[in-house]
């Protein structure tokens, strides 16, 4: 959906009146706002990496659970925000 704005210099007139004309161009198709608004977005994770990931975190909490009955590392409590 791409969205081409042109404008052209007229007669007499200076480069300052082109720049606002272009501007006011830009202001009323909405382009800025669309691409602010799509600059930081990212892609939604596949269920592969979901499930990777989560995998990753289960066996982590497990591991820390096993060292901390074998008294190997000091049980911490969670902070809430």
């Amino acid at each position: 959906m791409a969205t081409n704005i042109e404008v052209s210099k007229t007669g007499n007139e200076n480069n300052g009146t082109l720049l606002k004309r272009f501007t006011k161009k830009m202001q009323e198709a909405g382009v800025l706002p669309r691409v602010r608004s799509i600059r930081y977005n990212d892609r939604a994770l596949s269920t592969f990496k979901i499930k990777k990931a989560r995998l990753k975190s289960i066996s982590k909490k497990s591991e820390i659970e096993k060292l901390i009955k074998l008294g190997k590392q000091v049980e911490t409590k969670r902070r809430r925000r």
